[in-house]
């Protein structure tokens, strides 16, 4: 094998398959990447069985082959070399010879035959969707993805298309985060995809209109963007009917100035540290609510000017979960939506109607703070 390339664009394709290269596998040839150089181009290939990505490359192929070299070494010794062309050589011993400039390095390099396949998806059912509008969708549910494995479907995202609309849906038994986006097709289809997938490719995925192909198989998903192809394995097991936790009707509706509310909440929470709970309390009456932390280490209060309809209330919250929302949503005004101070409170925009968000309260005695 030998081919000659440039050092930005073969340091993209490796940063870009090293995602899927948990190494955690007992396989020696999984700790590695596959290159496969054949056609004017290289194609690299990163894997941990549950998750793949393979990408190609434009390069002067001289010779072609294939091998699988170690993905922390190659990929440190390719960022770390000069911004100009790149030449890699098979040579005898199993060792591949790179030369950049004055730079010079070999690797012991694995059999690329030894490579396990990847998944065969058939590419007939894809529908389309504008990269910038699903990196958004994904940055808006994925922080409400469970980290405990105890319930495994829900550390992934509900990959959700009906009624000529993409739902994207995570929950984590303390907060619900659902968006929505409207499609044109006609498909129907129902998948969980694990969250560390999403995480991955909403990496990959860029500020552009440019189309992400998607393919589903009972088993897998399939994204398609640009020369990077993205297959992952889908979580097994029925997702919670979402739909049936989210509170339609509420007794008290607050609007508020989202910037405002998020940093009344994030000072208050600086003293609500202690024992992990990050309790904040919220004393909502008339035309202004009150924000307060107690702990060993201090109190803070804060207070805010709101559009109230119904009665006044008091409830607590893990500040935590209302920071991370608060932060990835767009419109200056949001809509709080509360039934009483044990139940749910629904965040929404004010304007538009794309994302939903559910939150439980920490259960308090009544306080007159």
């Amino acid at each position: 094998m030998k081919f000659i390339c440039e050092k930005s664009i073969l340091q993209e394709a490796i940063s870009n398959v090293q995602k899927a290269i948990t190494g955690k596998s007992t396989m020696a040839v999984l700790q590695g990447i596959l290159i496969i150089a054949r056609n004017k181009e290289v194609t690299l290939i990163g894997s941990d069985i549950d998750l793949s990505i393979e990408t190609r490359i434009n390069a002067e192929v001289i010779e072609e082959g294939s091998v699988v070299l170690d993905s922390k070494l190659f990929g440190e010794i390719i960022r770390k070399l000069p911004s100009s062309n790149i030449e890699i050589t098979s040579e005898d011993n199993n060792a591949i010879k790179i030369v950049c400039q004055k730079s010079y390095a070999t690797i012991i390099h694995m059999n690329g035959n030894d490579y396990p396949s990847l998944p065969n998806i058939n590419e007939n059912m894809i529908f389309s969707i504008s990269q910038k509008v699903l990196k958004n969708m994904m940055k808006s549910t994925i922080f409400a993805v469970a980290q405990d494995e105890t319930r495994p479907i829900l550390t992934g995202v509900l990959f959700e298309i009906k009624d000529k609309k993409l739902n994207l849906v995570a929950l984590d038994g303390y907060r619900v985060a659902f968006r929505s986006e409207p499609v044109d097709n006609d498909y129907s289809i129902n998948a969980v995809i694990p969250g560390k997938t999403l995480s991955e490719v909403s990496k990959i995925l860029e500020e552009t209109e440019d189309k992400v192909n998607i393919t589903f198989t009972p088993n897998h998903i399939l994204f398609n963007i640009g020369k990077t192809k993205v297959i992952s394995r889908l979580l097994e097991g029925e997702f919670i009917k979402y739909s049936s936790i989210i509170p339609e009707e509420y007794n008290l509706k607050l609007t508020a100035k989202r910037s405002e509310l998020l940093n009344c909440i994030e000072r208050a929470s600086l003293m609500a540290k202690e024992g992990n709970t990050n309790l904040v309390k919220f004393n909502i009456q008339e035309d202004n609510m009150v924000i307060t932390s107690n702990s060993q280490l201090g109190k803070a209060r804060e207070e805010l000017n709101i559009i109230l309809q119904g009665e006044s209330l008091q409830i607590a919250f893990n500040s935590k979960y209302l920071i991370e929302l608060l932060k990835i949503m767009e419109e200056d005004e949001i809509v709080m939506e509360f039934s009483s101070g044990v139940n749910p409170c629904v965040v929404k925009n004010k304007e538009k109607n794309n994302c939903i968000y559910m939150v439980l309260p920490v259960r308090i005695r009544a306080t007159n703070s």
